[in-house]
Formats: C-alpha cells, sequence, structure tokens
C-alpha cells in the first residue's frame, strides 16, 4: 500500500533526497504511472511517491527516505560534495583589492583636493608607495614619492635609530630636570629620615602610635602613622610639626588638606593654579614629591615623615619633557 503525507517535501538543496516527482532529471520520470518499490531490506512498499537518495542512489518510500531511517550505505556522500560546491564557488570580493571597491576618493597628494575614482576623473595607483593619485600627481616625481613611507611597510631601520635617538633625549631631558628638582629641595632644610633598623624602627613606630592624633572612627588596620612638618619658608604655621594617622585608602591630596589644616598653613591649592603658591608633599624617606593622586597606603608605611613644601613645582614627568 502507498504511502501518503500531507507535509510539503524539502527542497532538493536541503536535504540528502529528492522527490522523483519534482525531479524531471531523475532516471524514473514516470514513476507516478507504476509506482517504484521500497529498497530498503523487508520493506519493499510500493510507493507512487517515491524519493531518490542522493547519496547511494537508490529509491525509498516516505518512511525510508532519509539516510538515517534506510541506515544508507553513502552516508554524507550528498553532504560532502555540497561542501565541496560551496568552497569552490567564488566570494564577492575575491581577486580584488580594497582600491577595487572603493568608487571615489580624495587623491594622496597633501595639496591636492581632487576627488578620483569617478568616471572623468580615473585614478592611478603607485605601486611604490601604494597610494592612488588624480592624473596631475599620478608620477612620482609629482607626488614626492622617495620621501613617503609605503603604506602598510615596515619601519626602516633609519626611522627605527631616529625613534630611538629621541627616546633617549627626552629620557635624558627628564634625568636633568630631576637632577635640578632634587637639588632645589636639597638646598632646604630639612628633616633627616628616621631610624632605619628594623628594632629602632618599630620602638619609633610604637611610640608614634601612642601620641598620634586623627579620626578615631578610622579602624585600626586602615591606618598610617606618619610625622608632619612645615617647612618654615612655605608659611608662618601656629604648629610647625606634629604626629598624626590618616587612612590608607586616602590619596596624598586628601592628606595634604588634612594635615595643612592641623599644622594651621595656608592651603591655596583649590584656588590657583600658580605652582609657586602651591603645595607639595615631598616624602622624605623616598626622596621625592608625591603626586596628589597616589594613594597613602601605596606610598607611605607607618614610621615615615612628609613636609608640605610651597613653590617646589611638581615632579618631572617623562612625557610632558
Amino acid at each position: 500500500m502507498a504511502s501518503n503525507s500531507d507535509k510539503e517535501p524539502p527542497s532538493s538543496s536541503e536535504t540528502s533526497y529528492i522527490n522523483m516527482t519534482t525531479d524531471k532529471g531523475t532516471r524514473a520520470g514516470d514513476a507516478t504511472l507504476i509506482g517504484s518499490h521500497c529498497q530498503f531490506t523487508y520493506c519493499n512498499q510500493l510507493d507512487f511517491l517515491p524519493f531518490f537518495c542522493q547519496s547511494c542512489r537508490k529509491t525509498f518510500c516516505l518512511d525510508h527516505r532519509s539516510e538515517t531511517s534506510h541506515q544508507c550505505d553513502n552516508a554524507g556522500a550528498w553532504a560532502e560534495r555540497k561542501r565541496l560546491a560551496d568552497l569552490s564557488r567564488q566570494s564577492a570580493g575575491e581577486g580584488k583589492r580594497m582600491r577595487d571597491l572603493i568608487s571615489q576618493k580624495p587623491c594622496a597628494d597633501d595639496s591636492c583636493k581632487t576627488v578620483i575614482g569617478t568616471s572623468l576623473v580615473p585614478g592611478v595607483h603607485c605601486t611604490n608607495c601604494n597610494r592612488d593619485y588624480c592624473l596631475k600627481h599620478r608620477l612620482r616625481e609629482d607626488h614626492d614619492c622617495k620621501n613617503k613611507v609605503p603604506i602598510g611597510a615596515r619601519p626602516t631601520q633609519d626611522i627605527v635609530v631616529d625613534s630611538a635617538k629621541s627616546a633617549f633625549a627626552r629620557l635624558r631631558s627628564w634625568g636633568n630636570a630631576k637632577r635640578e628638582a632634587a637639588k632645589e629641595v636639597a638646598s632646604r632644610t630639612l628633616p633627616k629620615p628616621k631610624p632605619s633598623s628594623a628594632a629602632q624602627r618599630t620602638i619609633a613606630v610604637n611610640a608614634l602610635k601612642k601620641s598620634a592624633k586623627g579620626d578615631d572612627k578610622l579602624p585600626v588596620d586602615k591606618r598610617v602613622y606618619l610625622y608632619v612638618e612645615a617647612e618654615a619658608e612655605t608659611t608662618t604655621a601656629k604648629f610647625p610639626k606634629g604626629q598624626f594617622f590618616y587612612s590608607k585608602d586616602w590619596v596624598v591630596g586628601r592628606v595634604l588638606d588634612a594635615a595643612a589644616k592641623s599644622l594651621q598653613v595656608q592651603n591655596v591649592n583649590n584656588q590657583s593654579s600658580d605652582e609657586r603658591d602651591r603645595l607639595r608633599v615631598f616624602h622624605v624617606e623616598g626622596g621625592r614629591i608625591l603626586e596628589y593622586n597616589e594613594k597613602v597606603g601605596a606610598s607611605l608605611v607607618s614610621g615615615n615623615t612628609i613636609v608640605l613644601l610651597r613653590g617646589v613645582g611638581k615632579p618631572p614627568d617623562l612625557i610632558e619633557v
């Protein structure tokens, strides 16, 4: 008895089997007249709407039309042929360069504003510098080709050497500026670093913890105990020095504001942009001026000494130099 189905069969491009009534090129084009027996073992059902397997080249009924249902002897052959056919098909941009896909663009010469790639002004590609020019600048002498670096080319040895020399020059300038800043700070009377041995440092820190002042609500494990002093040239401070503790999570700028308030030092950092009027924090043990945005926990430890200085300028920066 013939099998029937209410569903529309899939197209031949999506499945490994095809309906023999819709494929005019099959060897059984008149199967609807006499029918065809299913070639699956133990089935042999007469079907007037048979299906042809494109992998094993056999005829099957509706129930055994797929490769899985009839246990195809050559399963996957149709899929492999389809995959190879798709790979052999050329893509839309194959064999073309970017300049072939862009119709219009300006001439690559810096002084020219001509739009090339049109029907009236075709572009001329220079293979030496890998750029496109108008007809007026198509010759190498016209667009200064010898002084241009080809697009996509690796930097030459001369360019690498010049870059290295420039980097060394910036580094040398930065070193000179840093030495000048160190000399200026050294010319002032600054306190000496605290004892450096482990035992002496522990005794000094324990004594500092007893006398240091700060926010009592701050957790003990978050505190950094410091000696804070104000240089004589900074301003006339009511309290020239003191012992305080601050949070490790604070930045140096916040410590500066708190220290200036505690020592009653005039602080105009938020009112003036002139470095001659601005206060800076000098780290005695580190021998450098701290940036405003540095974290206290990363730059300072308990027992260190910081000094408020005015007019020393910001720390030299390699990029700015």
